[in-house]
């Protein structure tokens, strides 16, 4: 007789039990609908649990009132932003057509942006719908309301109380303004997924990958794009010659970077245009002028304000984000909290891991901690950047222990390059060696080939211990 699954299947049908009596309403009560609380709460509910989600009425832009499910990723992030990536290429693709013999007068090829904002629209709406679907059939009930914790077994939505076993938090994040007179004249990536109109000249502020990605996207489609950021090359956290080389990239495309400066202010010009004012490190400034849109894409934080949790004893941290153990538990044993919320890495596979992780260990009373090794990530930019790498590991193209001779990382800046370090994000975390790798016969002619055919060390890095 297997003992472990005797008292897993024991503890599930007292936990089940519980609430069937009246113990609590549910157990398990999740707050919001993104990815990780839909996927903690339907696999709670596979599991047998008796399981409800509370999420704000769907809008595409989000605020206090507004959310929506399927959350950030769904309708105002990854998906969109994804639609706006492909809109964007068609740019490149008519301009290199000529080159295979293809008759495109480029000149003459016009761009509708509200035929795609609406289509953009209408895929939203289709996929805010799906996720309900998807709830409905897994047996989560859905309550559409503002909530917030009251304690550790009560929720509050829309001043409707409810009480549940355990409380999982999910209410992911927003972005974030820079504290600048005449921030409230600018835009975050909220609001640019939604723009009635493509500026003819935007500031993009910030060097992280959404800043840079959305750059991409509004040079493409043809606005002259300045962008501002403090350090001396954007995207930082990547390996630096995927850095210069990304700057190299975008510069050679014809946008205008800014590194080094520091944002002044923001003013609305006579004509109604914007004006944006930037500080070198010299103590000297420049005024760029003219713009149609200023884009803030400067972070973001999480949304934990007025949700009753530092009341109901859950510690947070400086940023506002949920302090959780390596089980994804918060300072009270039965809440709960994964995602973007928890600020460790802001991906929405690593939600998805997050929420699995915590249906087992509150429903299956199996402790599971999310496995952090070797998060494959991509920067959906022109040219494309994907990379999977062990914590504190860089390097370019292929990272090899040489202690191990296992691949530790591995980078690419180029087209398809997020599609193809999926496929080899499988191997390093399985631990692939570099001999191994190097057994594979490539695909030819094609990118990923160059992974398993690269033999020359071009780099050392000695690490004292």
């Amino acid at each position: 007789m297997n003992v472990a699954k005797l008292s897993t299947s024991i503890g599930l049908s007292a936990r089940v039990a519980a609430s069937a009596s009246g113990e609590f309403d549910y157990d398990l009560f999740t707050l919001g609908a993104g990815s990780g609380g839909v996927r903690g709460s339907r696999f709670a509910s596979s599991y047998g649990a008796k399981v409800a989600v509370a999420e704000l009425p769907f809008d595409y832009v989000s605020s206090d009132t507004k959310g929506g499910v399927g959350g950030t990723c769904v309708l105002r992030g990854c998906v969109p932003k994804k639609l706006m990536v492909y809109a964007s290429e068609y740019a490149d693709d008519f301009k290199a057509a000529a080159g295979f013999g293809w008759a495109v007068p480029h000149e003459h090829v016009t761009h509708s942006w509200t035929a795609f904002i609406e289509a953009k629209r209408k895929e939203l709406q289709r996929l805010n719908g799906a996720y309900k679907n998807t709830l409905k059939n897994a047996k989560v009930e859905l309550i559409e309301g503002r909530g917030r914790v009251v304690d550790g077994h009560t929720v509050e939505v829309d001043g409707k109380r409810f009480t549940a076993r355990n409380i999982l938090i999910a209410v992911g994040g927003r972005p974030t303004k820079l504290p600048i007179p005449g921030a409230e004249l600018c835009i975050t990536s909220d609001e640019a997924l939604e723009l009635p109109d493509c500026p003819k000249k935007v500031a993009v502020l910030g060097g992280g990958y959404i800043a840079v990605e959305f750059s991409g996207i509004f040079s493409r489609m043809g606005s002259e794009v300045h962008t501002v950021f403090r350090q001396p090359l954007p995207l930082r956290g990547f390996d630096e010659e995927v850095r210069k080389f990304a700057a190299e990239q975008y510069a050679a495309a014809g946008l205008h970077l800014h590194p080094g400066v520091t944002p002044q202010s923001v003013a609305r010009q006579p004509d109604g245009k914007l004006s944006l004012t930037v500080a070198h490190a010299d103590g000297s400034t420049e005024t760029l002028t003219g713009l149609d849109q200023v884009m803030m894409a400067t972070g973001r934080v999480p949304n934990t304000a007025n949700l009753g949790l530092a009341e109901a004893g859950v510690t947070l941290g400086k940023r506002g984000q949920v302090l959780v153990d390596e089980y994804c538990r918060t300072s009270v044993p039965s809440i709960w909290a994964v995602g973007d919320v928890i600020d460790r890495i802001q991906l929405t596979p690593v939600a998805l891991m997050e929420g699995m992780a915590v249906a087992k260990s509150v429903v299956l009373g199996q402790l599971t901690s999310p496995d952090y090794w070797a998060v494959p990530s991509a920067v959906f930019s022109n040219p494309e950047i994907a990379t999977v790498v062990r914590p504190s590991c860089g390097g370019w193209g292929v990272v090899v222990d040489a202690a191990s001779q296992k691949v530790v990382g591995m980078h690419m800046v180029g087209a398809e390059a997020g599609e193809i370090m999926q496929g080899f994000a499988v191997a390093v975390k399985v631990g692939v060696t570099k001999a191994q790798l190097d057994s594979v016969v490539g695909i030819h002619p094609s990118a990923a080939e160059e992974f398993v055919t690269m033999r020359t060390v071009t780099r050392k890095v000695r690490k004292d211990a």
